[in-house]
């Protein structure tokens, strides 16, 4: 019998998952992350992008969160996330939408080559486009484990 640990994630608004499971990956702000029982105690931030929960059996179940912490204990894992959906809920148009626009404004500010306000909208263009790739990364994962054509 494979070992398991526990693993739940939570985000603002509610609990999203709590259950066993055999390892989980996610991505960390340094790397992606393996975590396996009895791994060694870690709390890291996590980057936006996908959880992905192997369940006893090999089934598995991925998440996108738009960032959070992550806190591993040797048979406990806990993601503490702001926003949390499953992979499936993912709308891949308002994905490619957001990227579009977040682009469009990073191109408009590398042209005009301006300061101080633009700044402020640069930065939040750039964490809009992080997370819009990292939906569609998930969006394109998902097809792949389900090996649906894009």
């Amino acid at each position: 019998m494979a070992m398991t640990m526990h693993v739940d994630i939570v985000s603002a608004e509610a609990q999203i998952f709590s259950g066993i499971a055999e390892h989980l990956i996610a991505t960390g702000v340094l790397g992606e992350l393996g975590i396996w029982p009895r791994h060694a105690p870690l709390v890291t931030l996590l980057k936006p992008g996908q959880i992905k929960i192997v369940k006893p059996g090999n089934e598995e179940e991925i998440f996108y969160i738009k960032g959070g912490i992550l806190e591993v204990q040797p048979h406990i894992v806990t993601v503490l996330a702001d926003t949390v959906m499953r992979a499936t809920e993912l709308d891949e148009a308002a994905a490619l939408e957001a990227k579009e626009r977040a682009e469009q404004i990073l191109q408009k500010r590398a042209e005009s080559g301006a300061a101080r306000q633009a700044d402020i909208d640069y930065a939040k263009a750039a964490a809009e486009l992080a997370e819009a790739v990292a939906q569609l990364e998930t969006i394109r994962k998902l097809r792949k484990k389900l090996k649906i054509k894009e």
